[in-house]
């Protein structure tokens, strides 16, 4: 598969699915969540409070690892696994783009200085499980 045909299978897999799981690193060990992710061609954003474990573990250490695709329909499902870094982004454009009436949970609204994204640039993608196919990896 060329590259660009790899690109195009990534985008549509992240497009089709926003829950995944983010796993940052906590004492030189992985510490994983599930987070709700964004995405503008490749480059992932998740929501968060700016003062949350996640955030102090990226000030420490920017790599980051995400699985985006796996579903309940068991070992059939393709899915990405994305190896990359993330920056701290509390873009005020971006706070009210990604705004949906259900973060009302956590914050006040899209000016709430305590809502931030994590941005996460990816170096390589790999695509797993992919109806029998060879893993592929995309590298950026």
């Amino acid at each position: 598969m060329s590259q660009q045909d790899l690109k195009k299978q990534v985008k549509k897999i992240i497009s089709d699915h926003r829950t995944g799981v983010l796993s940052t690193v906590e004492n030189n060990k992985p510490h994983s969540r599930y987070m709700t992710f964004y995405n503008e061609d490749l480059t992932l954003f998740t929501p968060t409070q700016v003062d949350t474990e996640k955030v102090d573990e990226i000030a420490k250490n920017k790599s980051v690892s995400v699985l985006l695709g796996y579903e309940d329909k068991g070992l059939s499902d393709t899915y990405v696994e994305i190896s990359g870094t993330s920056i701290i982004n509390d873009s005020q454009h971006l706070k009210k783009q990604f705004w949906d009436e259900s973060f009302k949970k956590w914050f006040d609204g899209p000016e709430d200085p305590n809502y931030v994204f994590l941005e996460i640039q990816p170096e390589t993608i790999r695509i797993l499980n992919n109806h029998g196919e060879p893993l592929q990896e995309l590298n950026l």
